[in-house]
């Protein structure tokens, strides 16, 4: 030791040496002897040695640490690789070399960029998973928020993150068309709103808050309950707008009847123009606001009410109104009635108060129904009546010009009356396939309808029974008067053979002409139309007319009773004014 503090170049510091030196001087000076000495300096060796054994085992546990480092450290590399997804990584020492620390030294960078690295791909995954956390709260409808998601952090890979990823872009589509189903539905509750006149704020805002147009649109609720809600919504509305359609197209209805009962001018019916302008339209067809709101509907009531009531005070006027329609739809139809017994019976029943109102109106409907059936059944057989009493009065004016002795002069007009001439010939010569068709169609129709079709009153069989009849006398007649005048030339050939001159006719003396047939009208006319005699005669005959078998029809003509009268009375009228047949 004192040879190893001599070497010691650095004289003046306090050493093991120097330290020593300075106990043996103390020795000395005290006088120790050499057992104690010894005992002494074998006490410091093992005290020195007891230090560097701690010292040693100081430096190996802190080498044991460092080597624990190391391999948490390479454990935590293979960790961070394959949480990332990552097989290898930029700037990872390739082999083992070097001291520990420079071990250490060398893998430190790795794992601070894979950290770095994963803790930018946890906030990937966390914004991912958020997000798709959020978009499913919206659909479930729950109250789920994004910060509540917890990011699984052994599968950090892009292939995780890419189904995360792919997973929010289809929650981010069903979301985008469900966005889109409830802003159609929004905007149909609008529309409908609109029509049925309610509140569209408060309509919409009970299906969920967030609909209303102050929220924007990401921000509306997209759930399957709302969606649902909405659909329900929408079905209810339609619903209630077909019903008001239904009940105002009634109530316009009712108006035009009213209106056109009591003649209502055109300037008061247009202010029920809203009303009445959806009479006819479809449920799609009605978009105008307010057209269907409840007040216009009970605006539409009241007005209802009011023209009953009116209606209620001008019956009288009203039913005569339409017992003139019904008059007229016969007359067209040639059809004889009782207008004043009809006119009697309906102020009857109106005084008396037996009958309602409505049901008196709505009685003499459905026979203004059935004359119009009826005058529509009678229209064929009507239309070649009208050609038939056209014919017998070009026929009838035929005779008369074919007895004008002065027809052929060069008067003014006669070239005129020589075409009508030729026309008439023409359709005279159509009269009896007419005759016969009319009559095929009048027995097929008195078959049909079970009774006689009677024309003003008069059977049409019968009097085409009668004018066949009357045509078979005149065709007798021209042939008894050709026969005649046959004998006459006869007789004047054999005087001029024995007198040698042919006598001339005496001035004053008439011309024979063949006598006229009686045509079908009833009206009369001194230029060759028909008179009364035709009518009359056939209804004194009974009506009668020809069968299929030959034979004479007498089927009695009972009179319509054409307003609403009881059975009783119906019966009583009938068998009061019953014309009763006579044999032929």
């Amino acid at each position: 030791m004192a040879t190893m503090d001599a070497q010691n170049p650095r004289l003046g510091e306090t050493t093991c040496g120097s330290l020593l030196q300075q106990l043996q001087q103390i020795w000395d000076e005290v006088g120790e002897n050499d057992d104690e000495r010894d005992k002494m300096l074998l006490q410091l060796e093992q005290e020195c040695l007891d230090v560097y054994k701690r010292k040693v085992d100081q430096a190996a546990k802190s080498r044991e640490q460092l080597l624990q480092a190391l391999a948490d450290a390479n454990v935590e590399l293979s960790s961070l690789l394959c949480a990332l997804g990552e097989k290898g990584f930029v700037g990872i020492p390739e082999k083992s070399s070097g001291t520990i620390k420079e071990q250490l030294v060398a893998i430190a960078p790795a794992l601070e960029r894979l950290w770095k690295q994963k803790e930018e791909r946890i906030k990937e995954f966390f914004d991912v998973q958020s997000q798709i956390q959020k978009i499913c709260g919206e659909i479930t409808g729950t109250s789920e928020q994004a910060g509540s998601s917890v990011v699984d952090e052994s599968d950090l890979s892009l292939k995780k993150l890419d189904e995360f990823q792919s997973q929010l872009q289809e929650l981010l589509k069903e979301k985008s068309e469900r966005l889109h189903k409830v802003l159609e539905f929004v905007s149909t509750v609008h529309d409908l709103c609109a029509v049925l006149g309610m509140d569209f704020f408060s309509t919409v805002t009970e299906v969920h808050p967030t609909l209303n147009d102050s929220t924007g649109v990401q921000s509306k609720s997209i759930s399957n309950d709302t969606l649902s809600r909405l659909a329900k919504t929408v079905l209810m509305l339609k619903e209630d707008k077909k019903q008001r359609l239904h009940k105002l197209q009634e109530l316009a209805a009712q108006l035009i009847d009213l209106w056109n009962l009591m003649d209502t001018p055109e300037k008061e019916r247009s202010l029920f123009d809203h009303v009445t302008c959806n009479v006819s339209a479809s449920v799609d067809e009605v978009t105008i606001p307010g057209a269907l709101a409840l007040d216009l509907i009970e605006q539409a009531e009241v007005e209802v009410e009011r023209l009953d009531q009116l209606k209620a005070g001008r019956m009288k006027e009203i039913a005569f109104k339409k017992q003139t329609e019904l008059e007229e739809i016969f007359a067209r139809a040639h059809i004889e009635i009782d207008s004043e017994a009809a006119h009697g019976k309906i102020m009857s029943l109106i005084d008396s108060g037996n009958v309602e109102p409505s049901e008196l109106l709505a009685d003499m409907d459905n026979q203004i129904i059935k004359a119009k059936e009826e005058s529509l059944s009678r229209k064929e057989i009507l239309d070649k009546v009208e050609k038939w009493m056209s014919a017998c009065e070009e026929e009838s004016w035929l005779e008369d010009y074919n007895r004008d002795q002065n027809r052929y002069n060069a008067s003014r007009g006669a070239h005129l009356n020589l075409k009508r001439a030729e026309k008439a010939r023409v359709l005279v010569s159509k009269i009896p396939a007419l005759v016969d068709t009319l009559v095929a169609k009048t027995r097929a129709w008195e078959e049909d309808h079970e009774t006689s079709f009677s024309y003003d009153g008069v059977p049409l069989l019968a009097m085409l029974d009668e004018y066949a009849m009357l045509r078979h006398d005149r065709d007798e007649e021209k042939r008894r008067m050709r026969d005649q005048k046959k004998f006459h030339e006869q007789l004047n050939t054999e005087q001029e053979a024995i007198f040698g001159s042919r006598p001339s006719p005496s001035p004053g003396r008439p011309s024979l002409g063949t006598k006229k047939v009686v045509g079908p009208r009833a009206n009369g006319g001194a230029n060759g139309t028909p008179s009364r005699r035709l009518s009359m005669s056939a209804h004194q005959n009974g009506s009668r007319s020809i069968n299929k078998d030959g034979k004479r029809d007498t089927r009695p003509v009972a009179p319509v009773n054409y307003v609403a009268i009881s059975k009783e009375d119906a019966a009583s009228h009938v068998s009061a004014t019953e014309t009763v047949s006579t044999s032929p």
